[in-house]
């Protein structure tokens, strides 16, 4: 029933809130309810979440181990101390975390988002290493506060040149439209580590305090090099002394489906972690795993409000438990395998896909101008709006904001993933 008493909700949003907030679809929709991996809207219809709040809602929605833990922690009446208090949640997930982390002597601190996590990484970083120089990867994306931007290498998601370090970005994490893109994995990798050394020989000092980097890009479309790249990028990188962090806010707890962490992939144990999005299942809660030696490094004290706070805590360790206990990397594995056929079956008809990528349950569709390479992103829009219609949820991204995003909650169903593909199919019979 319509509200005569109120404006639209939408135009009390624009009335209130920045015009820089980006909202999805030509009519944005509010979500009311939520089960499993569907969610409602406030007109009452009904879709299959393939976008889980920006991978946040991971394990899926009103799962009751997870609700459960949650409700014991508010029934206590304590949902907040600060870290001026031992919180016993907190420890807890932070000791799992530190294990499944690999980092030797690890430790870990708590924050409230992802962008949160970035800045203290790269806090840790630079005054580890006495250095304000930073290296980043082009087209990546590593949230929305003064220094996450600064090494954002996508200008489309950096709103300003202004940055508290200085950074120098390099090439390797979006093969498709990479100038070394048409050579082999293995020259390929080759090429990047020699783009690196030149970039540290070029327009640096020599002392960087660190290399930032996803090991699949998130906002920039779900790109991923080689595996192996960051292999040979480390053993630069030690040559130097540069630590290396992996921003794992998008690829941690097994959503990739090979490894636990995105970086595994290659081999390679980052010297930071950092996290956020899924642990909480979409509670408020991030944080880094870092070499004792190096979180240990500031002088000055600090502490963080909310960070790791008793609800979130509660919540982080149900939701922790019930993807291990239940192998959801296992799943990710199987079912994006799934996924990734059925699309590329899919763009085997359609001239408008350029390429289809993904691990586990990180999947990206890129649209292009039929006969090219040529970004389209009117396609998008289509597909995007169009899903939408069909009841299914979707992301979009890119540098070119011409690629479709998959990243369903990592309990999705066979079941599930073939309904998905059927939308996609139909959405896509509609691109001209």
């Amino acid at each position: 029933m319509a509200d005569t008493q109120h404006p639209p909700l939408i135009d009390r949003h624009r009335a209130v809130l920045p015009s820089w907030l980006a909202l999805y679809y030509a009519d944005p929709i509010e979500i009311v309810r939520a089960e499993a991996r569907r969610v409602t809207d406030a007109t009452g219809k009904t879709y299959l979440d393939f976008f889980a709040g920006i991978l946040t809602n991971a394990i899926g929605y009103d799962i009751a181990e997870i609700s459960d833990a949650i409700r014991r922690q508010v029934d206590s009446g304590v949902l907040h101390t600060s870290t001026l208090y031992l919180i016993r949640g907190q420890v807890e997930l932070a000791e799992k975390i530190a294990k499944l982390s690999d980092i030797p002597d690890a430790k870990v601190f708590f924050t409230n988002s992802g962008t949160e996590a970035n800045e203290t990484a790269l806090l840790l970083a630079t005054q580890f290493r006495r250095s304000n120089q930073v290296l980043a990867l082009r087209n990546s994306y590593h949230g929305r506060a003064f220094g996450a931007l600064g090494v954002t290498g996508n200008r489309g998601w950096s709103a300003s040149s202004l940055s508290p370090v200085k950074v120098s970005h390099v090439h390797g994490g979006y093969r498709y439209r990479s100038p070394f893109g048409h050579l082999s994995d293995v020259d390929y990798i080759r090429a990047c580590a020699d783009d690196l050394r030149d970039v540290l020989r070029t327009t640096t000092s020599g002392d960087v305090a660190c290399l930032i980097a996803e090991p699949i890009q998130g906002v920039g479309g779900f790109c991923f090099p080689p595996d192996g790249l960051f292999r040979a990028f480390k053993e630069v990188l030690d040559d130097y002394g540069i630590l290396l962090v992996s921003d794992e806010v998008q690829t941690g707890w097994g959503r990739t489906g090979e490894h636990f962490w995105g970086m595994d992939a290659h081999g390679v144990t980052a010297d930071i972690m950092t996290f956020a999005k899924g642990l909480g299942n979409g509670l408020a809660i991030g944080g880094l795993v870092a070499r004792g030696d190096v979180m240990d490094c500031l002088t000055a004290n600090s502490i963080s409000t909310f960070g790791g706070n008793p609800v979130a805590a509660a919540g982080a360790n149900a939701a922790l438990d019930y993807l291990l206990d239940n192998d959801l990397q296992a799943n990710c594995a199987k079912l994006g395998g799934r996924l990734v056929a059925g699309l590329r079956e899919i763009a085997s008809r359609s001239p408008v896909i350029g390429d289809v990528r993904g691990k586990g349950l990180m999947i990206g569709v890129e649209f292009v101008e039929p006969g090219g390479r040529e970004p389209n992103q009117k396609a998008a829009v289509t597909v995007l709006e169009k899903t939408r219609e069909l009841g299914l949820l979707v992301g979009k991204g890119g540098l070119h904001d011409n690629v479709i995003r998959l990243a369903p909650p990592m309990t999705l169903t066979e079941d599930e993933a073939d309904e998905a593909l059927d939308i996609l199919a139909r959405a896509i019979e509609v691109v001209r």
